[in-house]
C-alpha cells in the first residue's frame, strides 16, 4: 500500500544509521550508463529509476524496523569511536568485544558507572541490526564465525533469563477498563481501539495502521469492512502476506467491538483515511494524522490501572505489567474455544506459539504419567 516517495532524500555514505545511501547503490550504475553511447536511455529516466528501487528497498522493512536497525548502528559506531576502532569493516574480533561489552554493561563508556547489561534479546537484536547494516553497504557480516558465535553462547548461557510476559487482560478485565473512559470523542475512540483490539487479537501496530477502507494509495497497513448484521472483518498486511481477520459482534452493546467502531466512524466524521487519529485538546476536532501505536501501550496500561486490574500487586509493579500485547495474550487466554480458532485470529504458524499467549489454559490436560502404567 507505499508507494515510492516522489522525492527521495539525497544519498549520505558518511551517515551512521541506515540512509538511503545504505540501501542498494545504484548510483554508480547510473553514473556508467550514462556516459555510454547516445543509444542509452537518458539520464534522466535512470534517476527516476534508481528513486524508485531505492522506495522498494526502503519498503522491504518497516519504519520500526528501520529505526531500531539505525539505533543498533549508532550504538556500536560510538562504542567504536570511544575504543579506537572504525566501524567498517565489520571485523568479527571487533564485533565480539562489542557484544562483550553489552554484556557486562560496560558498552555506554566508563565501566565504573555500573550501568546495566543489555539483556540477551537486545544484544541478539543488535546483531541482527548490525548484520543488517554491514549488508547494505556492501560489506556483510559472518555472524556464524566462532569471535561471534562463541561469546554469544557464553553470553547466552551466563545472562539468559526467562522470557518476561505481559500480562494477559481477560474478558472481564476489559469491560471493567472499557467502564473507565468516558463519552467524549477520546473516549469513544479508545474505547473502540480496547474492543477491536482484544476481539481482533490485533498487535498495537495493526490496530493504529487500520484505515477506514482500502485505498492503495494509503501508508497503512490494512483496513476494515463492515458488515452490520455480521461483523468486522479486517484485512492486514503481515510479514508474510495479507490474512483477514474476522470480529464478529459481541453480546451486547457496551462490549460490542462493531458498535464501538460504527460510534467512534460517525461521530468522528471518518470517511476515508486512516481510522485511528489524534484529537487535539478540546476534544472535539480530530486530526488528519494517523495515531502512534505507542498511544495503545498507553491506553492499555492506564485503563487497566484505572480498572483496578491485578489489585493484588503494588502499584509499581501493577505498571509493569500492561502494555499493547495483554490485549492479544488476553484473547488467547479468554477464548473457551478450540484451540485452532485462536491460532488462526492471531495469525500464528505454529500452536505452540499459540500456548505462549495462552495464560490460564489447561496445562495438565494430557496426563503422560497416568498414561504411562504410574
Amino acid at each position: 500500500m507505499q508507494n515510492p516517495p516522489e522525492n527521495p532524500p539525497e544519498i549520505d555514505d558518511t551517515a551512521d544509521g541506515p540512509q538511503d545511501g545504505d540501501l542498494p547503490d545504484l548510483i554508480d550504475l547510473v553514473m556508467d550508463m550514462g556516459s555510454s553511447p547516445p543509444t542509452s536511455p537518458p539520464l534522466a529516466r535512470l534517476e527516476a529509476l534508481v528513486a524508485t528501487a531505492t522506495a522498494y528497498a526502503k519498503a522491504a522493512n518497516s519504519d520500526n524496523t528501520r529505526d531500531a536497525y539505525a539505533k543498533d548502528f549508532a550504538h556500536y559506531s560510538s562504542w567504536c569511536r570511544r575504543n579506537g576502532f572504525e566501524p567498517l569493516p565489520p571485523e568479527v574480533q571487533k564485533i565480539g568485544l562489542y557484544i562483550s561489552a553489552c554484556a557486562s554493561g560496560t558498552a555506554a563508556g566508563d565501566p565504573k558507572r555500573g550501568l546495566p547489561s543489555l539483556s540477551v534479546a537486545t544484544i541478539e537484536r543488535r546483531l541482527s541490526g548490525l548484520a543488517w547494516n554491514f549488508t547494505q553497504r556492501g560489506q556483510p557480516m559472518d555472524r556464524a564465525d566462532r569471535h561471534i558465535a562463541t561469546v554469544l553462547a557464553g553470553i547466552r548461557r551466563k545472562h539468559a533469563k526467562p522470557p518476561r510476559q505481559k500480562e494477559a487482560v481477560l474478558g472481564e478485565d476489559l469491560l471493567a477498563m472499557v467502564a473507565t473512559l468516558d463519552h467524549g470523542l477520546r473516549g469513544l475512540r479508545d474505547r473502540a481501539i480496547l474492543l477491536l483490539g482484544f476481539s481482533g487479537g490485533l498487535r498495537r501496530s495493526e490496530i493504529v495502521g487500520l484505515d477506514v477502507a482500502r485505498d492503495d494509495k494509503s501508508d497503512g497497513a490494512g483496513w476494515i469492512e463492515i458488515f452490520s448484521d455480521k461483523g468486522v472483518l479486517v484485512t492486514l498486511r503481515g510479514k508474510t502476506g495479507w490474512r483477514e481477520v474476522e470480529v464478529g459482534r459481541g453480546s451486547s452493546d457496551l462490549s460490542c467491538p462493531v458498535v464501538a467502531l460504527e460510534t467512534w466512524i460517525r461521530l468522528g466524521r471518518i470517511a476515508r483515511g486512516p481510522l485511528f487519529r489524534r484529537i487535539f485538546k478540546d476534544n472535539k476536532t480530530v486530526d488528519v494524522e494517523r495515531l502512534s501505536d505507542k498511544h495503545v501501550a498507553r491506553l492499555v496500561k492506564q485503563t487497566a490501572l484505572a480498572a483496578g486490574v491485578r489489585s493484588d500487586l503494588p502499584e509499581g509493579e501493577r505498571a509493569l505489567l500492561f502494555a499493547g500485547h495483554s490485549l492479544r495474550a488476553g484473547l488467547a487466554s479468554s477464548a473457551e474455544i478450540e484451540e485452532r480458532y485462536v491460532q488462526k485470529q492471531l495469525g500464528h504458524a505454529s500452536a505452540e506459539m499459540t500456548r505462549k499467549y495462552q495464560r490460564r489454559r489447561d496445562r495438565f490436560r494430557t496426563n503422560l504419567t497416568k498414561a504411562s502404567g504410574l
